[in-house]
This record gives structure tokens, sequence and C-alpha cells, in this order.
């Protein structure tokens, strides 16, 4: 299968959104954190500007792209809204940002104060998607998919770059999957190299684990607590490619996996995590991903963008 993401491309992506996006760090909670005994570090993601991975793709393709009068439009189940408002309020032009019903209203709401006009239409992310391809024939604004676009990928690839840089050998990145945009930027930095990517997906929105079943794509029912950012009823195409090429192995959890590891990261860390943000984790605490002795596993932890009532209330 073709790769149209290498190294290279996140390379250079790396030197493109340097100094404007922070460089995460990479904690180590202690050996029992994880109750494993593998070694156990956390990738803390959910520190990037907007609270969520999105900043670093939707920057870098938009500072490779034309960007028109029109400005800059998306559809999101909020994380990658709110990243797409914030690079245009950064490069002074406008956004418009169509969201579903199911998104949380703290997504919303900030998603509006980056200065973004935010639609509220449809069900879930694929309905809100249609809504903004319409509008976009329309405007003409730039179209800034949330997964399916090299220039997304290669962005999101950096935090590979920097896993591999701030550890001496890392095993195995686990990783949640939405529509793949994340987990296929990791998969093409990591391609070609001993450490393997696990896709983590929620029992109830698994569709990279459904079109690995399936050798290709298909689309899946989508519900349950992270369905605002795990939500996507296919796996990209530029997704897949980059997943399949790699091999990377698909582990599932359940709802009740996900909150409990967002009650633990608030009880031992006091971090607030999104349910998506919190899958990767919930698959060791869960045994769905057991670590071997020895193994060295960074879990991406994504996203932070939720009512922290919900967890802490």
């Amino acid at each position: 299968m073709e790769r149209t993401v290498e190294r290279a491309h996140i390379v250079a992506a790396a030197q493109l959104i340097e100094g404007r996006v922070r460089r995460t760090p990479i904690v180590d909670f202690g050996p029992g954190f994880f109750d494993s005994s593998g070694h156990v570090v956390c990738k803390l993601e959910l520190l990037q500007h907007t609270g969520s991975f999105k900043a670093r793709g939707a920057l870098h393709r938009a500072l490779t792209s034309d960007v028109p009068a029109a400005g800059l439009i998306a559809a999101s189940g909020g994380n990658h809204g709110m990243a797409v408002a914030w690079v245009a309020a950064e490069l002074g032009v406008a956004s418009e940002i169509f969201v579903p019903e199911v998104s949380p209203v703290a997504k919303v709401d900030k998603i509006r104060r980056f200065g973004a006009t935010v639609h509220v239409t449809g069900a879930f992310y694929d309905d809100a998607r249609a809504a903004c391809v319409a509008r976009q024939s329309e405007t003409g604004a730039l179209d800034i998919h949330p997964y399916d676009h090299d220039g997304t990928v290669a962005g999101a690839g950096t935090i590979g770059a920097e896993i591999e840089a701030d550890l001496d050998a890392v095993d195995t990145v686990l990783v949640a999957l939405g529509g793949g945009g994340l987990s296929s930027g990791l998969a093409a930095w990591f391609a070609d190299r001993p450490t393997r990517v696990v896709v983590v997906e929620p029992e109830t929105s698994r569709c990279y684990a459904a079109a690995v079943e399936a050798g290709r794509p298909v689309e899946v029912d989508v519900a349950g607590v992270a369905a605002d950012s795990l939500g996507a009823r296919q796996v990209g195409d530029a997704n897949w490619r980059a997943l399949a090429d790699a091999g990377a192995a698909s582990v599932t959890v359940s709802d009740g996996a996900i909150r409990d590891a967002q009650r633990r990261f608030w009880a031992e860390t006091q971090l607030i995590v999104e349910p998506g943000g919190a899958a990767a984790a919930a698959a060791v605490w869960s045994g769905a991903y057991r670590p071997a002795d020895g193994e060295t596993v960074a879990v991406v932890v994504c996203g932070a963008n939720c009512d922290p009532a919900s967890i802490t209330g």
C-alpha cells in the first residue's frame, strides 16, 4: 500500500509548526499508577493549545494551504472545531464550524469563544460533516478535515517524533481513534521502526476494528460516552492506508472502563481528561491491553475538554 505521509513529511511539519504549538511532556506517574509490570508513561497532549492534539494538524494544514478570503471551515465533534477556530484567530481570518448535537456544550462554547461562527446540526459527526461540505461549496472557505487529509496526518505525526525523542526506547504507543488522524500520524512516524502502534476504540464506536475485519473502511454505528470525539462512522481513507501499512493492532474498551479511567486520572493526578482522551489509558487499566514485563508503553492522553463536574461531581 503506497504511503502518502513519510517521516520526512512529519519532520517538515514539525519544523513549520515549531514555536506555535506546545511540546507536551511525557510523564511517568510511577510504577503503581497503571498496575503493570511494564514501564507505562503518559504523553500529555491534553496540555496542547485548545486542550487536545488537534491544534497540530489543523495548524499544519492551514500553513501549507492557500487560505481564501472566506477563511476556514470545518466539521467537528468539538475538539477539531476548537483547533480550527484557534488557528483562524492566530492567522486573523474567519472560521465557521459545524458540530453535531452530541457535542458537549462545554466544547461548543469554547469554539465560540475563539471567535468562530458555530452551527449545531445533525445527530452525529457525519451529519455535521455533510452540512459543512454543502456550506463550503457556497463560500469557498478552506475545508480543514479533522483526519482524512495528509496535511492533518503529518501534523499529528509530530507527536510521534516527540515521543521518540523523549524516550530512550518505546516498544508500544497506545492511542485512541475516532476517524484516525492521530493514530495514522503515529503509524506513519513509526513505520519501519520496531515501535508498535495499538489503536484503542470504544466498543460502541469501532470503525477501525470493523475495517480490519472487513479489509477495508466500512460504516459502523456510533454511540457511547466518547461519541463526540471518537464517533466517526468510518475510518478515513488516508488514515486507513497508513494504519494498515503499519499493521496497527486494535483493542476496544467499554464505556465503564473509560469512565473509570477519567476518575482515576482525577483522583491520582488531578487531571481533567475527557472520555476520548482517557480511552487509551483505559485499555491498560481494564486489561484490554496488558504490557509485557519490561515493555515500554507510551499512552497518548489526547484531550481535556469536558465538564469537570462529569468526573468530580
